[in-house]
């Protein structure tokens, strides 16, 4: 017999049978459910999309419960530790499997192919205010690149879409590093394409006078195991923006570009910089039982713990928080790191955390650690931006080719007026 939901409407006395699929029932079928023949039928109304699934995908998993999370299959803890390149995860996560030596080297090659940017790019970066945000100069050239790119539309052209996808993966770090050195007042460094990707990027950022510039070990290890953990995270803010941006058939670069402007909001690609806000305004160890009193009077909140999804700790907070050891080794102990240390184990071990299942995410460790390695705080968002492109483009590439997908319209409840007649100016009241 097949898997079925059996509704009795009260209003009617009516039973309907609604197939379920993959523990799902589509919300269409909820359109025969009828007072009269005339209505529209029943809607499902969620809010947030807290329990609506829009998309069938095959890229990332998360089972929030029990701290679960896999590219591909691939736990994140494995990949985290044993990739050595972001490349490799890169090319999980638009091609479905991890590549051979020789793909592996090949699809390298592609991308140093595309690393550098139109002069006249530069030129339009160099216009921006003296003081503009990172950020807000990332989205605007990534959305400008279309103009560069007019190839771009004709999107279900494989060769053509290719192309795009390698220039973009290719061009964000080049792009966020020039952001951040025009916002420092500093001349922009070209790419360096003997370099890894974490390398290469490290080196636009932080090269001083023309002098080569050898990126530490250590740091480029732990800037590739955060690009690997903040490549995808399944339906979030951003990604679904990727996709309803994208279900227009637009432009990869004008997706892409919406995508990085849900990412910069403070409750999404912004949340690290809370937590070290937070840090700062406890500012010693002592003050720790204070705070967590205001946080359970409602006068405060507790930035990095919990999480839309995770009941359980965050699988990427475990691996960061071993990486911030390695690399407070090279840099110096980050001062905040012994009050985020102590702030976690009592709020670990507080029956009012415990209960509402807050743990640490991947945001309460990951600010110490790009501080550490001495990015500013608002440049944050671009951090996160640049590894999360690539699941942007596996996102947004499963949904064109998705024959069930249509343009992007949610249904709304309309509780205003119902039909009103005109009211000359001079008889309203």
């Amino acid at each position: 017999m097949p898997d079925t939901l059996t509704i009795t409407d009260n209003r009617t006395d009516k039973k309907y049978e609604i197939p379920i699929e993959h523990d799902t029932i589509r919300a269409l079928d909820l359109r025969q459910i009828k007072v009269k023949d005339d209505d529209f039928g029943l809607m499902a109304y969620d809010p947030a999309f807290m329990n609506t699934a829009s998309v069938k995908s095959r890229i990332t998993y998360i089972d929030g419960d029990r701290g679960i999370l896999r590219y591909r299959g691939y736990p994140i803890e494995q990949l985290a530790e044993h990739s050595t390149s972001f490349m490799e995860v890169a090319y999980l996560l638009l091609k479905g499997e991890l590549p051979t030596h020789a793909q592996r080297e090949e699809w390298r090659n592609t991308i140093r192919h595309h690393t550098f940017v139109h002069e006249n790019v530069k030129k339009l970066m160099e216009g921006f205010r003296y003081d503009a945000h990172p950020m807000g100069m990332f989205i605007s050239t990534i959305a400008a690149l279309s103009t560069f790119y007019p190839e771009a539309k004709n999107i279900f052209d494989a060769g053509v879409r290719q192309r795009q996808i390698n220039r973009l993966i290719a061009k964000v770090p080049t792009i966020a590093a020039f952001s951040y050195r025009h916002s420092k007042g500093m001349p922009y460094v070209y790419p360096d394409n003997a370099l890894t990707y974490a390398g290469n990027f490290l080196n636009m950022m932080f090269q001083m006078g023309g002098a080569k510039y050898d990126p530490h070990p250590a740091l480029e290890h732990a800037l590739t195991v955060l690009f690997i953990l903040h490549a995808d995270h399944e339906q979030n803010c951003s990604a679904n923006a990727m996709r309803g941006v994208g279900s227009s058939y637009v432009d990869p670069y004008s997706a892409c570009a919406a995508a990085a402007a849900a990412l910069w909001g403070p409750l999404h690609g912004g949340a690290n910089e809370a937590v070290l806000r937070m840090l700062d305004e406890i500012d010693d160890k002592k003050n720790i039982p204070g705070f967590i009193k205001e946080v359970k009077d409602g006068k405060g909140r507790l930035m990095g713990f919990g999480h839309r999804v995770y009941k359980n700790y965050d699988p990427r907070a475990k691996v960061i928080k071993k990486l911030a050891y390695e690399v407070f080794e090279v840099t110096g102990k980050n001062p905040k790191l012994d009050i985020a240390l102590e702030l976690e184990r009592i709020a670990l071990e507080d029956e009012y955390f415990v209960k509402r299942k807050l743990y640490p995410n991947v945001d309460f460790y990951s600010g110490l650690i790009y501080q550490a390695m001495g990015f500013p705080m608002d440049f944050f968002p671009v951090l996160f931006a640049i590894p999360r492109t690539v699941g942007w483009l596996a996102q947004w590439e499963e949904h064109i080719l998705d024959s069930e997908q249509k343009i992007a319209r949610p249904r709304q409840i309309y509780l205003g007026h119902q039909e009103r007649q005109w009211v000359p100016i001079d008889k309203r009241k």
